[in-house]
């Protein structure tokens, strides 16, 4: 049965998903965002070409995505218990949300920086610009289009993690449609915590690509 409690509930696990895929985001970005930027300088075609750096990061970036999520929940949960005193609930399940956010982050802001046209970092090279005022006025801005549109898609992709969280208690929507909809087999809550997790990723999806079109110069 239906019951105020369920609706509660449902409601509560809406502000976990957003409160895990929110943080996640935000703090993988805070280091994603360099680590990106130092993979598209450090390659041998960038702005300060550095072969060993380039190895360094994309070694770690490369082994942390082929870790699968689940299996980088599991394997985390030692240092999750130490950073955060447990190892469940939404505010644990950020932890390993990060780290899987940190190198996928880093992926596409690469992808985005080596779009930057060479053109406009040569003239910023001949007016004198130095490494980091190229790096911060050249090819973060021109490149934002392709960066707000990345994040469009980390964030659609760690929310789709956190609800994989579920399956070891790590709270919001994943974690209801986990105790209800397979445990319990309450089908109805089962869809309705699916079709809560479609209409936020489409949520997210429509504001980035609004907000990516509207930064777009070249319309």
């Amino acid at each position: 049965m239906w019951s105020s409690e369920v609706t509660t509930m449902i409601i509560n696990g809406v502000g976990e998903t957003l409160y895990m895929t929110l943080l996640s985001t935000g703090v993988g970005y805070l280091f994603g965002l360099p680590m990106g930027v130092m993979l598209a300088v450090f390659d041998k075609d960038g702005l300060v070409p550095n072969t060993v750096a380039y190895k360094a990061l994309d070694v770690i970036v490369n082994i942390v995505r082929s870790i699968p999520f689940l299996i980088l929940l599991i394997l985390l949960i030692p240092f999750t218990r130490l950073v955060v005193g447990q190892s469940y609930g939404s505010s644990a399940t950020v932890v390993p949300l990060v780290v899987a956010a940190i190198p996928f982050i880093a992926r596409m802001v690469e992808s985005s920086i080596k779009e930057v046209d060479p053109g406009v970092i040569e003239a910023a090279k001949s007016m004198g610009a130095g490494t980091l005022r190229i790096i911060w006025k050249v090819l973060l801005v021109e490149a934002r289009t392709s960066l707000i549109t990345g994040a469009t898609i980390a964030i659609g992709t760690i929310l789709g993690y956190s609800a994989m969280a579920g399956t070891i208690g790590g709270g919001g929507l994943g974690d209801i449609a986990i105790r209800y909809g397979y445990y319990r087999y309450q089908s109805d809550i089962m869809i309705v915590t699916v079709v809560l997790l479609v209409v936020l990723v489409q949520v997210f999806q429509s504001a980035g690509m609004v907000v990516a079109s509207r930064l777009d110069k070249r319309k």
